[in-house]
Formats: C-alpha cells, structure tokens, sequence
C-alpha cells in the first residue's frame, strides 16, 4: 500500500486526499516511513519532522471533514532544502557553521507553499551553502542516488533530488545559482524548473549569488511542476525583484497542442563535450517532438563560453560579500572544495564584476534575438555524461576531478546569468542506470510554453513513471 501511494503523483495524490479516497495521515504516515527506511542509505534528510508532520496531517484531516480546504495541496507531505527559512526553526544551509542557526523570518516561497495545504516533512541535505553539482558533504554526511547509491544525487539541491526521486515525498524546493536543480533532476530522473529571474520569490532564500540565484520545484511530472510553480508564483512586497506579471494558469495551458511549434537544436556548444550515449538519448527525444509535430531546427547560438565566464565572475563576487567574514575567521569549518570555490572573489577587482552585470543585458539581448526569432523553444542536454560516482567526482579522485565537476554544469550555468527559464525533463537511461535528461529553454517569462512542451512529451512517454528499485 505503502508503494501504491507514494508512486502517484503530486495531482493525483491532492486529488485523492481532496475526494477523500485517501486521509492526509495514510499519505504521511507512508512518507515516514519510506523516509525512515530510505535514509540510511541516502542520507537525503537533515531534518526529518514525522511527528509535526504527522500532528500536521490529522489537524488537515479534520479541516477537510469540516469542509475546509486549505487550497490545491491540501494534506500533500512535501521536503525542501534546508535553506528556506521558517521564522523560529533551525535551517543549517547545509553547513558547519549555520547548524544551530534560527531562523528570524518566513520564506516567501514556503510559506505560499504550507498556506496551500502542503504538509512540512523536512529539511533536505544538500551541498554546503548551496555550492557544488555533486552532493558530496563532509558536514552531514554525502547524499546518494536512489537508482545507484555509489553515484552522485547533483548539486546543490542533492537531497531534494534524491528524496523526490525515491518517492519519500512528491516534490520538494531547491534553488538554482548555476545548474543546482536541473543537474540534480537530470541524475535523478526528475522534472525541475529553473524560473526567470523574478518569478519566484527568494525572500527568506539563504543568499548565495542575489543576482542569479533562483527558487524552484522538483517533482515527477511536469504537472506537478506546474502547480508548485503558480502557488509560488507572483509579486512578493518582500522581494523588489519579484515582477509585477500577471501569473498564468500553467496547469490549464498544459493541454495546449505543441503542433506547429518550432523546437530549437544547437549546432555549436551544447553538444561539444557530449558522450555518445547521451546523444543517442537526446536525439530519441527530439524524435518524440517531431512525432507531436513539432518543427525541428537547427540554429547556431551565440558563443556560450561567454555567458558562462561572466556567471563565474559574478558569482564569486557575489558569493564573497556574505562569506567574507567567516572566510577570514573559520575558514576551516569549510569544506575545501567551497572555500576555493568563495577565495578569489577577495581578490576580484570591483570594476570586472561590474563589467560583468553591465555585459547582462547585452547578452541577453544577443541570446535571445539569434536564438528565439528562429525557433519557440531551445532543446539542449541537461547533462553531457553518464551520472558520474561519488568516488569519480571525490576530492581525491586525482587531476580529472575538477574539470568532470566542471562539466556537469556545461548546459545550465550560462542560463543563471542570462536570467531565462529552463526545464529539466527526463528522457532515458545510459547504461549504467542511471538517468538522462534534456533541457527546454525559453524566453524570459515563457514558463508556460515550457511546461506545454514538457507535458506533451511526458504524455507520450513514460521515463517519468519508473521508479528505483529501493523505492518499490
């Protein structure tokens, strides 16, 4: 029963609770569970909250018998990385040093999430202040790949990855800077959306990069996606950098035919470090989006290497002005890979990186006109690679290391800076496993377009519905 449950998706499971086919503490107490059994392998959790969830579930049950329902995911257990804050509750950042951190306000994000019904089952492990592709911790402990525990979740949003992989819960938060969900739903087998600068509130978000950080979901489904997406949605008077923009119904545009549309396949750069297996994947895909009638074209996109340069510059200026104190004064409660990840940005002249957010804007403008006057939507790799090992991607794996780490975020990092949404969506498996994935790339603000596409594909296809086998 436990399995029959929790292999549903976020809809479908909403709509149980709601019709009352299953109470809110069935789905709860079948997370815990799994949670409970699933983390010693995994190591996906940094707070596990059964009994506040479960305390949660009843109060949830006896709203909807009363005829009160609190919105669209009402008794639905959800986890989130352990960097959104809950105003008098421990968030550790995935750190050393924020462990016993309390946290004096409410993110936006979650917040729009719980006032829907959702139900907190915790925090999620993830890579020290949200830096690093692979889930590697020496704090809490390495996060592991529910289809192959020796491969790496992704980063940073490692634990969310693994958590919603597994099917302890249905979706949960993660935040993108460079990659740092789409490179975690690509290894996992995940749908998770990197939004346009300014969709999504960040207030009450543990700042790593205040210019290109961003907040989004991990789920199964792209419906799923879909729906987390437009709670969170919309202006927040805590964040000045939310928009004003009206929010689409994303879930009542899913059904829209993709019939017409023209679907983008770069000539240059995205596939310049790809394996052959991962291609064989990514061309199956596209012919899956040519069988939903979708013109198919290829395009030349502007010099990615540039984009991705002025995103590294950014970020370490960006980066060292919140950990410049504590770099000075515990720079060994760092990890090393994030301590050298944060040091330059000390010595990084204040007239590169203000070349670099002056760059933004052109580049956006270049990106955008030789990329989307061609073609509605720009297909690419979500990763370039086989999901590499812990142990291959480990401090000690030797000289290759870092330019294997390097290469998980070849496809996303550029995007951060760019500002424009991205979806990570699942399309196979290489043959060691483990999964593989593309990416949907859109203009800024074209979240529903993706999700469209995204949805299509996944009605046609069911990459989306297999499940580990820790997890059956």
């Amino acid at each position: 029963m436990t399995a029959e449950i929790l292999n549903a998706s976020l809809v479908e499971t909403a709509e149980a609770i709601r019709n009352k086919k299953l109470s809110s503490v069935e789905v709860v107490e079948a997370a815990v569970i799994r949670a409970e059994k699933l983390q010693p392998v995994l190591n996906c959790f940094i707070q596990l909250l059964g009994e506040q969830a479960l305390a949660e579930a009843k109060k949830a049950d006896a709203e909807l018998a009363r005829g009160e329902l609190r919105g669209l995911l009402h008794g639905v257990p959800l986890a989130h990385k352990d960097m959104y804050y809950r105003a008098g509750h421990f968030s550790t950042c995935g750190s050393k040093i924020r462990k016993d951190y309390v946290a004096d306000r409410d993110s936006t994000a979650l917040k729009r999430l719980l006032n829907a019904g959702s139900i907190y089952l915790g925090g999620l492990n993830m890579a020290e202040f949200a830096t690093g592709p692979t889930g590697h911790n020496e704090h809490w402990g390495n996060i592991h790949n529910p289809w192959n525990p020796d491969h790496i979740a992704g980063g940073s949003s490692s634990g969310t990855g693994s958590a919603v992989a597994a099917r302890i819960v249905y979706g949960g938060l993660g935040s993108d800077t460079g990659g740092s969900i789409r490179i975690p739903s690509s290894v996992n087998g995940l749908v998770g959306l990197k939004p346009t600068n300014g969709l999504i509130s960040r207030h009450g978000l543990m700042t790593l990069s205040h210019t290109m950080d961003t907040v989004g979901a991990l789920t199964r489904t792209v419906a799923d996606n879909a729906r987390i997406t437009a709670i969170m949605a919309g202006y927040d008077p805590l964040d000045p950098t939310t928009s004003h923009r009206e929010v689409p119904d994303y879930e009542e545009l899913l059904a829209h035919p993709v019939k017409g549309l023209r679907l983008g396949v770069p000539r240059n750069y995205y596939y310049d470090i790809i394996t052959p297996e991962v291609e064989k994947l990514q061309q199956e895909s596209l012919a899956v989006f040519r069988d939903l009638g979708m013109e198919i074209i290829e395009l030349d996109v502007p010099d990615m290497h540039v984009p991705t340069h002025m995103s590294n510059i950014v970020f370490v200026a960006e980066a060292v002005a919140i950990h410049e104190k504590w770099l000075r004064e515990r720079p060994d409660d760092y990890q090393d890979q994030v301590r050298s990840r944060y040091e330059p940005g000390i010595y990084l002249p204040a007239e590169k990186y203000l070349r670099a957010l002056d760059m933004r804007a052109v580049l956006l403008r270049d990106f955008c006109d030789k990329v989307f006057s061609n073609c509605d939507v720009l297909h690419t790799p979500g990763l370039s690679m086989p999901v590499p090992s812990l142990t291959d991607t480990d401090v000690a794996a030797g000289q290759g290391m870092p330019q294997m780490v390097a290469n998980l975020s070849w496809t996303t990092r550029s995007n951060n800076y760019l500002g424009i949404p991205s979806l990570a969506i699942p399309c196979g498996f290489t043959t060691n496993g483990l999964p593989a994935g593309f990416q949907l790339m859109g203009r800024p603000f074209s979240e529903d377009r993706l999700f469209q596409l995204g949805h299509a594909y996944q009605g046609i296809t069911n990459w989306h519905t297999l499940t580990p086998k820790m997890s059956q």
